[in-house]
């Protein structure tokens, strides 16, 4: 069944973060014990606090359904209406059967949905949106598409690791797509990839083929992070986010929220530097202080919470842009 209009809108957008709590007092006493001194790390970092899993039946899957429930709720929808379910993570629960699936299940899906799982690491939740908005624009059968971006990531840190451990923290968010006539919604993007650096991150750091080699330790396993300029990826966020507004007509001062991936606040102070904004820091919404690095979903929990504040307003334009490990960055325009 085809379903009118063109055009491809955020309907609602809802985040879920577990409830435990970790401050930056007990990181900086556990990274002090090991003759480690991470406060100036933190501070460029913009790091307050961060929600991390405690319960053990929490993970990337319960917290993505969590996500979804709620902006299913929150938009008047059901299960059965979703004709696409895209799940977007770089620690997923299980590699089979894709976690959309089991998504599809928990959420009472109809058997005429189109289920994937997707991973462009950090970068995944943005990527998996604007490829989502785009196959939308082809397949007019697609009325409403759920995307969620879900990461466990503190499970996989090495305690002895300044740089992931006190970084990161564990959270879900749930974007749904919907068909519309109204001349807003998706309008472009743009993608940069430079893989000279991929060795500097990567998980299972042995391999997936390596885990069950003999002698092989959980820290074997877990996140690898080799030192490297976090800042590498700023000249081409800016060269970026200015080549799509020049080909859309637009100017930095269109846009009325910057959701960016919350990495780093430098990089984001960086960003808004090199688009000429230093004045306009509260266009960059910024939440990293309080969910701490959500990684995938963090753009979107941004731009959640920019909603609820009243930061966001339908018709506002706004530009969406995360960077991924290796690196590759995504950055989309779209019109709330």
């Amino acid at each position: 069944m085809e379903h009118t209009g063109d055009n491809i809108r955020i309907c609602n957008a809802a985040y879920y973060h577990p409830q435990h709590v970790v401050d930056n007092d007990y990181y900086l006493e556990h990274f002090a014990a090991l003759g480690k001194d991470i406060k100036r790390f933190l501070e460029m970092m913009g790091r307050e606090r961060r929600y991390i899993i405690k319960d053990e039946h929490e993970n990337a899957l319960t917290m993505g359904y969590e996500a979804a429930q709620k902006v299913l709720a929150d938009a008047g929808l059901a299960g059965e209406d979703l004709d696409m379910i895209v799940f977007a993570s770089q620690t997923p629960e299980y590699t089979y059967p894709t976690n959309a699936l089991l998504l599809h299940h928990r959420l009472g899906g109809k058997h005429r949905a189109i289920t994937l799982d997707s991973n462009a690491n950090c970068a995944g939740m943005v990527t998996a949106v604007e490829q989502a908005s785009r196959y939308m624009q082809a397949n007019r059968s697609i009325r409403y598409a759920l995307i969620v971006g879900s990461d466990y990531s503190s499970i996989n840190c090495r305690t002895d690791d300044e740089i992931t451990y006190p970084n990161f923290g564990d959270a879900a968010a749930a974007v749904i797509l919907e068909r519309t006539p109204e001349a807003l919604g998706f309008k472009d993007s743009i993608y940069y990839t430079d893989s000279a650096i991929w060795e500097s991150i990567t998980f299972p750091a042995c391999g997936l083929s390596g885990i069950y080699r003999e002698g092989i330790t959980p820290d074997d396993i877990k996140l690898r992070w080799n030192p490297f300029d976090g800042s590498v990826c700023v000249e081409a966020a800016v060269n970026d986010i200015k080549e799509l507004l020049d080909r859309n007509g637009l100017a930095a001062g269109d846009i009325s929220a910057f959701c960016l991936s919350q990495f780093s606040l430098k990089n984001i102070e960086l960003i808004r530097k090199g688009l000429g904004l230093e004045a306009e820091a509260e266009r960059f919404i910024y939440v990293g202080g309080e969910f701490g690095y959500t990684a995938t979903s963090s753009p979107f929990i941004a731009f959640q919470r920019g909603v609820e504040e009243g930061r966001i307003q339908r018709g506002d334009h706004i530009i969406f842009w995360s960077v991924g490990a290796g690196w590759q960055i995504p950055t989309m325009l779209y019109q709330y």
